[in-house]
């Protein structure tokens, strides 16, 4: 339990840290972006280079896996069904409020919890993967016909993993661990170096990025952003609990690993998605804040019991 306490604590005095650096201007305005894109394109991936090349592929593809995408899954039809009967939403508005209840936060919260209590970020890896090569495309396709941005691009859907510096990263360190080579540790140390300061700068990011927010203003959206939340923070940790200990038989880390992922918060990317096709990018801001500071609590509870 000390050890559990101890690992959150160090995350969220990370993210009030980086709170206060954005409340008091020390780095202007323009210093969470560059914070997010140094992390994000350069930091992170090295840090997935050089921790899954020291892994083994039964630690990446897993039962933990199976049990995240169907709890996502679950969750996303959820608040579909939800949206559609209480406010008849269009396909469009249902698309972010299904990415809202169930695309997770595996890059600026997932690595530092798979960091510090996981003890593996290699557990973030195939949820990281499933998102970019899947949950991505299909969610953008959907959003393409339905805003009337007209057919996608194959060619366009097919070049987004290739975009995301994150799989390029997981890819070649799973590239090195299936090799089989093990690479001397010049070539791998400048990855070790960079990827140590990965936790710290999205942490510090991620309590950036939480000034000037209002996520519990009212308006006809409420009820959605709360099932949302609901969704995201309670039921989906819960349905993996269920699922991975039931259906799979998983116990031990591996259990801890389902559940802790599921109960990741709403990622950043659902608020980008929105904003770029015009559509509820206020609902996916404001579930974004309110399931980060929700996941303080349910990650906390998960992890004490089944740690």
């Amino acid at each position: 339990m000390l050890q559990v306490v101890t690992g959150f604590a160090v995350i969220w005095v990370l993210v009030l840290v980086g709170y206060l650096v954005a409340r008091f201007g020390l780095l202007g305005d323009a210093g969470q972006a560059t914070l997010t894109r140094l992390a994000f394109y350069v930091l992170a991936p090295a840090l997935m280079v050089s921790t899954l090349a020291r892994s083994s592929p039964g630690r990446i593809f897993t039962a933990a896996l199976a049990t995240f995408v169907l709890s996502t899954l679950a969750v996303s039809a959820l608040h579909v069904l939800f949206a559609r009967l209480r406010h008849n939403r269009d396909v469009a508005d249902l698309t972010v409020g299904a990415l809202a209840a169930g695309y997770v936060n595996a890059g600026n919260l997932g690595i530092p919890i798979a960091a510090y209590i996981l003890g593996d970020v290699g557990f973030i890896a195939p949820v990281l993967m499933f998102q970019v090569l899947l949950a991505s495309p299909t969610a953008l396709a959907v959003l393409d016909v339905a805003t009337g941005e007209g057919r996608p691009s194959w060619r366009r859907l097919a070049a987004l993993p290739l975009r995301n510096p994150l799989l390029i990263g997981s890819a070649a360190g799973i590239a090195i661990m299936l090799s089989g080579v093990d690479p001397p540790r010049p070539v791998l140390e400048p990855f070790a170096l960079l990827g140590g300061a990965a936790v710290p700068m999205t942490l510090l990011a991620l309590g950036m990025s939480l000034r000037g927010s209002r996520p519990l203003r009212s308006g006809p959206d409420a009820a959605e952003r709360g099932a949302a939340v609901l969704l995201k923070s309670v039921v989906q940790p819960l349905l993996a609990y269920l699922i991975g200990r039931f259906l799979f038989g998983l116990d031990g880390p591996m259990l801890l690993a389902a559940v802790v992922t599921s109960a990741l918060p709403t990622a950043q990317n659902v608020y980008v998605f929105a904003s770029h096709y015009g559509r509820n990018a206020p609902f996916a801001r404001d579930v974004i804040v309110l399931s980060t500071a929700v996941s303080a609590v349910t990650l906390v509870v998960v992890a004490a019991l089944l740690g």
